[in-house]
């Protein structure tokens, strides 16, 4: 039986957990994740993981946050005045909304805090700052 091995495209069936338990992603009632091992396609933590496994292995997983969205970043969050916002634009702490750099870059960003005059947008990853865990089984290899 084959191991995974880099540049392979492998199919995994998985769920995510935070330290405490909460889920945070599971391929249930989906088709499994495909991506080519080695390639970025994954978190860093995760994709390390798998190498030298075979179809039909399962492993749990610890991945710390900074092999999974790195550490939150203070820089990332801005405060902006409510009315540099368009009106027809939600601004609701948890509404999430894309914003473009200067140099055309799309941003997902998410509003984190909302008063009278201001709104706070936050660019970190929802998981960022988080120790990630993850059951996963290799349901598929296909070998370069």
């Amino acid at each position: 039986m084959s191991q995974a091995k880099a540049g392979d495209t492998v199919r995994i069936t998985y769920v995510g957990t935070l330290d405490n338990g909460e889920m945070f992603d599971s391929s249930e009632g989906r088709d499994p994740l495909e991506f080519v091992l080695g390639s970025g396609q994954v978190i860093k933590g995760l994709d390390s993981a798998i190498g030298g496994m075979s179809v039909g292995d399962k492993k749990d997983i610890a991945v710390p946050c900074a092999q999974a969205y790195g550490e939150h970043n203070p820089a990332a969050r801005q405060t902006v005045p409510r009315t540099q916002i368009p009106a027809d634009i939600p601004v609701e702490p948890g509404v999430k909304l894309q914003m473009q750099t200067p140099e055309g870059q799309v941003l997902p960003i998410m509003v984190a805090e909302v008063t009278e005059t201001e709104v706070t947008l936050d660019a970190n990853h929802p998981l960022a700052g988080q120790d990630l865990n993850f059951a996963i089984e290799i349901v598929g290899i296909d070998a370069v």
